[in-house]
């Protein structure tokens, strides 16, 4: 997810328009909507700072789009690898297991879901 993204989520989360978060950062809302443009200008870290705490995200979130959005999240509330999100609890707890073998059990635990499975198990 682009930072761009990220900071209309923040923003749209905290119920600001652009003008009302350009106020509160001292900006202009031209400046806001152009960083939530995907070919926008992006804003200096100490914004990004104020951004999340006005908006009441966490700053790794926004900066990088790891971890949690917000502080209320779960510390198991974490990406899988590649950036890519993991929001069902089964496979957050299947992530979670195969962190926690080792590497012959990863190993195996990779052959047995790489497996085709039997003609009549296939999902469609």
């Amino acid at each position: 997810m682009q930072l761009s993204v990220r900071i209309r989520i923040a923003r749209q989360r905290a119920r600001l328009s652009q003008e009302a978060l350009a106020r509160q950062l001292g900006i202009s809302r031209g400046a806001v909507a152009n960083w939530e443009c995907s070919v926008g200008a992006l804003p200096a870290t100490s914004r990004l700072e104020q951004l999340a705490r006005i908006t009441a995200v966490r700053f790794e979130w926004l900066a990088t789009g790891r971890g949690g959005i917000g502080y209320e999240a779960a510390d198991e509330d974490v990406p899988a690898a590649e950036a890519e999100f993991v929001h069902d609890p089964a496979e957050r707890r299947l992530l979670a297991a195969f962190r926690a073998c080792d590497a012959q059990t990863r190993r195996m635990l990779l052959r047995l879901a790489e497996a085709p499975l039997p003609e009549g198990r296939r999902s469609a």
